[in-house]
């Protein structure tokens, strides 16, 4: 039987973790909160759907007992913050089949990064749209229930590619799941939908669908998502239809960003819904914004672009992390003050 490692075992992680094990297959939780782990041992994995409540049983272990265990992994789901992607590849890496693969399940562009620890041949990618929360060891709210839940997976050469089938196969015991023939376009789409929505309603200490209702901050957000989109085709980048749309959903690149906007506030929005970033600061926690917002401005910066609301979004981030900003609606006037509205003037959105 193909062994399976989650590794990263939050509220996706441990829904997608969960699915799995309920299927019957042979996974295994890798977690780095203690308190979790304990709490995963002594009750199982809590989910709670708007349709269900389901409690698994699941061998879990700390970090710190990779180095126990004897046995090794054919597949490894890395489900681990982006900024955390090296240090995880390099800790699993150790107990990797010969033949095994690490597919990266996360926000964020990681995929090269795992890439360049195990080799382009045993990196996936993986395109990910479930909406849920945690705040307790043990529990996960999934808001996102499997019928809607929807991820994309591919490789970087022939040989990765080869086995996308497979992680796809063992994905769909948690959603709807497509194979990308070019999985970093596919994550950049993602990149784009998080650049418009994650980011800009965590600072107003908000949900998305609260944020998109503030004067001029619709605007705003798409524009961000502009930027992305622009950026992207710049880095070479495709067009790729993500989140179940079809390729004529995307096919003008200036209402990308409308339509990914609004896809997840109509389809995997529910209301009171907490965006990652905001759950991470909710927790004291520091956010992916670098390897969002901040790789969209940095990268258009790299090839000679400008990505004004981007690099704004990032500034302000930056100092709500450090405690010298507090989040809130009043930074809606930070963000709209700063940006020239020429940014998106005359812009369909």
């Amino acid at each position: 039987m193909t062994r399976i490692a989650v590794l990263g075992t939050g509220a996706n992680g441990g829904s997608v973790g969960a699915d799995l094990a309920r299927a019957g297959l042979d996974v295994t939780f890798v977690e780095q909160w203690p308190e979790h782990v304990r709490a995963i041992r002594e009750h199982g994995i809590r989910i709670e759907m708007p349709d269900a409540s389901e409690v698994t049983r699941v061998r879990a272990i700390d970090l710190c007992e990779v180095a126990t265990l004897r046995e090794s992994f054919d597949v490894v789901l890395v489900m681990v913050k982006a900024y955390d992607t090296r240090w995880a590849c390099e800790l699993i890496s150790s107990v990797l089949a010969p033949g095994g693969v690490v597919v990266g399940i996360q926000n964020g562009m990681t995929l090269e990064t795992i890439a360049d620890v195990v080799g382009a041949d045993r990196a996936l990618g993986a395109v990910i749209e479930v909406a849920s929360t945690m705040f307790d060891p043990g529990v996960v709210q999934r808001d996102t229930p499997r019928s809607q839940s929807w991820f994309a997976v591919g490789g970087l050469t022939p040989m990765a590619q080869e086995r996308a089938a497979e992680v796809a196969g063992l994905l769909r015991h948690s959603g709807t799941v497509e194979v990308s023939d070019d999985i970093l376009s596919s994550k950049w789409m993602k990149l784009v939908a998080n650049a418009t929505e994650l980011v800009t309603s965590a600072v107003l200490n908000t949900t998305v669908r609260a944020a998109a209702e503030i004067p001029g901050m619709r605007e705003l957000m798409i524009e961000a998502g502009n930027e992305a989109v622009r950026t992207g085709i710049a880095a070479g980048r495709t067009i790729r239809p993500v989140l179940g749309l079809d390729a004529a959903a995307v096919a003008d690149p200036e209402q990308i960003a409308t339509v990914l906007l609004d896809v997840v506030h109509d389809t995997f929005s529910i209301d009171g819904q907490k965006t990652t970033v905001l759950q991470d600061w909710l927790k004291g926690r520091r956010s992916e914004v670098h390897q969002l917002n901040g790789y969209v401005a940095t990268e258009a910066e790299r090839l000679g672009l400008s990505a004004p609301v981007n690099r704004r979004i990032l500034d302000l981030a930056v100092r709500i992390e450090e405690g010298s900003l507090e989040a809130g609606s009043h930074v809606a006037t930070l963000l709209l003050e700063t940006v020239a509205s020429s940014v998106y003037a005359g812009r369909d959105t």
